[in-house]
């Protein structure tokens, strides 16, 4: 034990993992109180990292207090059955891990532990998680699954950072709409397993969702809104009792894998057939029959059909290859245009969702080959989000300007060449804006400044929008959370970029870049960062520093030479891992 607390001393970190330890080692308590024979006590290091997991622990201590330099600590897979108040002096710590214990509730305190930043608590005893976890505003990956939790307080509504959250396996009956408003940088949400009977009428909010599942539940219906989460990739709705989908189903432009299993579906509606999906389980449903237009889903490699009443497809197709099925249903497709006198006009189209927006306060004009934005996006009253990708649109109406609560704009692949900053700037609220794949021309220095409140921008596919040597300044953007300049011609990483402190997303991939600055290090909030298929050899050792932060750092597609193959495909953990060993001492 003396030399493994002699090493913690000088490293900061103690793993006392898998010891069948009955309790925490007084001396760890003690950890710089107590220096061995030949340390000097100045050159010891508080202990920032603390593994007792897989042990026999019952009780830690008030005296936890002692380590208030903790970053991390460890004490799953023991036989915990509460936690210490002393856990809230931990104002450093930012990872908890207390899954797999008996634990029946989280103490009050915890809310003083303010930078934390994940927390897993699973396989517990837990029936609720306490009110004042909605204070630890930094909050962004929640484990709770396998507990005993009812409801979710709604003050976790304050937790706006989040980004994961899973409560698998507990009791809950509902989630919030003020929760669901409020977590907006959701990627992930696993609510399956629960007694759910439905979905927040808001759910669509979550467009950053990558991933929902909620298979297992009672939920009979999905909101409309669920179109709005146009990032969702996997979709789990098995076993629950749906017996309709809606149509807006279909806009999941993204969606790959679709669970449907185990519900009382009578129809895949139409709609849903325009999604690019490669894995479709609609098994033990009430269907009778198929839409033709499924045999267009030609993306597909899996769909599941068994347990289903199909009385108008041949056993041997249902239960043959996916590729069989499919042609046969495009088969029965009529040949020609006859369904064009059924298809409604462009104004038809555009008054529609102009009505719809009413109420949900979105207007999508996508891919209606529009030359020009329709008065309907000015008109529509208090619109919050504009969707004209798609189109042929060349430049922005002054009229746009009244549009004062617009946040989110998206004018992807359009035929736009000068910023629209006199626009722009008298678009308040305006967040997100995406004008990526137009034919813009380089953006003046300060054109950014018009819109410094922008939180998401992306101009990927302009290669002139940057210029050469001389970039616009983004230090006019310091609110900014994502950034996609893919093939945008970058040479260099504009130097202001490296000072954007809360950048999140950072995409510099398809460009001429040679080399990463040093200072990358500076961008500690950085999640992901993809400079893939540049010509990149070496990295800097400091782009290490950024773990464990940096979640994704995509680097296919360079002629890297510094780093070997074994490590790069061990992912990203490992390379930042060996880049921070080669920073020098």
């Amino acid at each position: 034990m003396d030399r493994i607390l002699k090493a913690a001393r000088t490293s900061g970190s103690l793993n006392l993992s898998n010891r069948s330890l009955r309790e925490v080692p007084t001396e760890v308590y003690q950890c710089l109180e107590t220096t061995g024979e030949g340390e000097n006590w100045w050159e010891a290091v508080d202990l920032q990292k603390l593994i007792l997991a897989h042990n026999e622990i019952e009780v830690l201590r008030e005296d936890l207090k002692n380590l208030a330099c903790l970053v991390v600590l460890n004490v799953s897979h023991n036989k915990l059955s509460q936690l210490p108040a002393a856990i809230g002096e931990l104002t450093a710590m930012k990872s908890l891990d207390v899954s797999f214990n008996s634990i029946s509730e989280l103490p009050e305190q915890i809310s003083s532990a303010t930078s934390l930043v994940k927390l897993d608590c699973s396989s517990n005893r837990l029936k609720e998680l306490p009110e004042s976890l909605g204070r630890c505003l930094d909050l962004s990956d929640l484990k709770a699954s396998n507990n005993q939790i009812s409801s979710l307080h709604e003050d976790m509504a304050n937790c706006s950072k989040l980004s994961k959250l899973d409560v698998e396996g507990n009791k809950l009956t509902a989630l919030s709409e003020r929760q669901i408003a409020s977590w907006t940088m959701l990627t992930e949400l696993n609510a399956s397993k629960n007694m759910l009977v439905d979905l927040p009428q808001n759910i669509g909010s979550l467009s950053r969702l990558i991933r929902l599942d909620l298979h297992q539940n009672k939920i009979s219906s999905i909101p409309p809104s669920i179109g709005g989460c146009s990032s969702l990739v996997e979709f789990y709705l098995g076993m629950n009792s749906l017996s309709t989908l809606p149509a807006e189903i279909g806009d999941l432009s993204r969606l790959g894998t679709l669970d449907l299993r185990s519900n009382q579906l009578k129809e895949y509606p139409v709609g849903g057939c325009k999604l690019k999906l490669s894995y479709l389980d609609l098994s033990n449903n009430s269907l009778t029959g198929l839409h033709p237009e499924l045999g267009n889903m030609t993306t597909l490699k899996k769909l599941v059909l068994v347990g289903n009443p199909l009385r108008t497809l041949r056993s041997t197709l249902v239960n043959g290859p996916t590729a069989a099925l499919l042609k046969y249903l495009r088969s029965r497709l009529s040949n020609g245009e006859e369904t064009s006198a059924s298809t409604p006009s462009k104004e038809n189209v555009i008054a529609s969702a102009a009505r719809m927006s009413i109420s949900t306060k979105e207007l999508s004009l996508e891919g209606l080959n529009l030359t020009a934005v329709p008065s309907q996006v000015w008109e529509s009253g208090e619109i919050t989000k504009v969707n004209l990708s798609k189109n042929s649109i060349e430049e922005l109406p002054a009229q746009l300007s009244s549009s004062a609560s617009l946040q989110t704009l998206i004018l992807s692949r359009n035929k736009i060449k000068d910023w629209p900053g006199e626009i722009l700037k008298s678009l308040p609220a305006l967040v997100c804006l995406k004008l990526d794949n137009n034919l813009l021309k380089q953006i003046s220095l300060d054109g950014f400044q018009t819109v410094s409140g922008l939180q998401i921008l992306d101009l990927s596919g302009n290669p002139a929008s940057l210029g050469t040597g001389v970039h616009p300044k983004f230090s006019f953007l310091p609110q900014l959370q994502e950034l996609y300049l893919s093939r945008v011609q970058l040479s260099e990483v504009p130097e202001d970029i490296l000072n954007l402190s809360n950048l999140l997303i950072l995409d510099l991939s398809q460009n001429l870049l040679q080399s990463i600055p040093k200072d990358i290090k500076k961008m500690t909030s950085l999640k992901h960062l993809d400079i893939s298929n540049n010509n990149i050899s070496s990295l800097p050792p400091e782009l290490g520093l950024l773990e464990p932060t940096l979640e994704v750092l995509r680097l296919d597609g360079n002629p890297l030479r510094s780093i070997r193959r074994p490590i790069l495909e061990r992912g990203t953990k490992a390379v930042l891992n060996y880049l921070k060993d080669r920073i020098p001492v």
